[in-house]
């Protein structure tokens, strides 16, 4: 299987749609924005492009820590994660419900926190998680970078979604499942010098 995501990130064709997948940052990919990172897709689109949220980045705060509002509402143990570079000062609360598959959910994205609330009380087992900004691509932006080699697409589950606290480590781990050269090239020192 994860040949096969491979070969659909080399293969990419502009009419697949990428919504519910993961993108992860190539090991060649600078930017520091994106370095290292997993993100999701919530939604792609030839016509609206790209939006999703860095995954494997979290501030290590809780909604709580943030604003002692949301004391009182239940979420103050909801971790908080850094989104992307676009509007960082917004909060984007999302909600997974997991399926009997272990890569088959449910998305609640962009909720507010009354709907999070009703959504914990049906289900206890939910996972919420709130991201302060998002990554957003125009229309065509990400097919352009795929083609350049930058990201990977691979598929999100629930396995890897519990792990996204860890930052960089889940990063290397899905990746350098991917092949062995991209295995060398993940585990690769930042300073080569430095080796």
């Amino acid at each position: 299987m994860n040949q096969l995501v491979l070969n659909l990130t080399q293969r990419f064709k502009p009419s697949t749609c990428l919504s519910g997948s993961i993108l992860l940052s190539h090991p060649s990919l600078r930017d520091p924005n994106f370095l290292k990172t997993v993100v999701f897709l919530s939604s792609h689109s030839d016509e609206h492009g790209t939006l999703g949220v860095i995954l494997n980045r979290p501030i290590g705060k809780s909604l709580g820590d943030l604003d002692n509002q949301f004391k009182s509402l239940d979420f103050a143990d909801v971790p908080v994660f850094e989104g992307g570079p676009v509007e960082r000062e917004k909060l984007i609360v999302a909600a997974w419900q997991w399926l009997s598959e272990p890569t088959s959910f449910k998305l609640y994205f962009g909720i507010d926190l009354e709907k999070a609330k009703t959504l914990r009380e049906e289900n206890p087992e939910i996972q919420i998680a709130c991201f302060l900004g998002h990554s957003g691509w125009s229309p065509g932006q990400l097919e352009n970078e795929l083609d350049d080699d930058a990201w990977l697409v691979h598929n999100l589950d629930h396995e890897l979604f519990s792990e996204m606290e860890n930052e960089n480590q889940v990063w290397k781990k899905i990746v350098g499942s991917m092949s062995d050269e991209l295995r060398l090239l993940a585990d690769a020192p930042e300073n080569p010098s430095s080796n």
